[in-house]
């Protein structure tokens, strides 16, 4: 960065100030020079020219791109792992343990290990402060904060995160050839793109609930949430695979040559990124914007 932050330029003149001050007074036996010939002659200096002011820049611009690059760093590994995780435990399920998919017991086995496994990724994302799998939470985080963060979160974010699911996918296909080719719409495509909106729209709504209404609870907070997104999922899974996640079913349809494919972008990318957004901004109609008083709070608390 060759542009110093605004706030430090005022602290970087008061530097130079004392320092000239006292170099001029003690070693080369000069009179005292007025102050503002000093400050106007350190900001012509430092501050006017921008091939000098790298020396000065920002610290907490450092400390910004650092956490953007973490976040970036995080959603790549999410995504992977989050991929991975659903595998390992279809595997352990009806593999290992024997189940057939049939059977009523075996799924209630599954639905418990996916609840475990969504509590363990709720922990990577506190860790990771932040860290995501899923590009409509990392979406309606975007719309929520400034310009700058959406834009960060749809040209960065979002993309890594997809790619991360790929990657795993191919992963994936190369250990368990045997492995399924993920979700499949079993109805038609506007009724998909419906089923997959109304999914997503609740679930968003849910967790922007959560975040304004118990924030500093983790257990609680993911225990809802898991019971939910299993429902929700339940509810959508003979339709469209309730999947609420556009970056897990790119993974799967570009392993099948299908990632470009209408029924794809209507169903598993255009509908839950309008129902998203439409549960971002009904949200914020409904329940008022936090004042800085109970944010206070909230930010202690997590």
């Amino acid at each position: 960065m060759l542009n110093s932050s605004a706030a430090l330029e005022p602290i970087i003149i008061i530097n130079l100030d004392t320092f000239f001050f006292s170099f001029s007074s003690t070693v080369l036996n000069i009179p005292k020079i007025p102050t503002q010939i000093i400050k106007k002659l350190t900001f012509f200096l430092f501050v006017s020219f921008p091939s000098e002011r790298i020396w000065f820049s920002s610290l907490e611009s450092r400390k910004r791109k650092m956490g953007r690059l973490g976040l970036v760093v995080s959603d790549l590994v999410l995504s992977f792992m989050w991929i991975w995780a659903g595998v390992l435990v279809n595997i352990l399920v009806h593999g290992v343990l024997g189940f057939s998919r049939s059977d009523a017991t075996g799924e209630i086995v599954r639905y418990l290990f996916s609840i475990i496994s969504m509590f363990v990724f709720a922990f990577l994302q506190k860790v990771s402060k932040g860290g995501l799998y899923n590009p409509l939470t990392a979406l309606a985080s975007g719309v929520s904060g400034g310009f700058g963060h959406f834009i960060f979160t749809v040209v960065v974010r979002i993309p890594v995160e997809v790619i991360g699911s790929i990657l795993a996918v191919k992963h994936v296909i190369h250990v368990f050839p045997e492995i399924g080719k993920g979700p499949k719409l079993n109805v038609a495509i506007h009724h998909g793109a419906l089923t997959e909106g109304i999914l997503t729209f609740f679930i968003v709504m849910l967790s922007m609930g959560l975040t304004r209404k118990i924030p500093g609870s983790f257990f609680m907070k993911t225990w809802i949430g898991s019971l939910a997104k299993l429902t929700l999922h339940i509810l959508g899974s003979d339709l469209t695979g309730g999947c609420m996640n556009p970056a897990a079913v790119m993974g799967w349809a570009y392993a099948r040559g299908e990632h470009i494919t209408k029924e794809h972008l209507l169903v598993y990318w255009l509908g839950p990124v309008k129902a998203t957004l439409l549960a971002v901004w009904f949200f914020n109609v409904v329940f008022k914007p936090l004042t800085e008083e109970q944010e206070k709070p909230k930010a202690k608390s997590e």
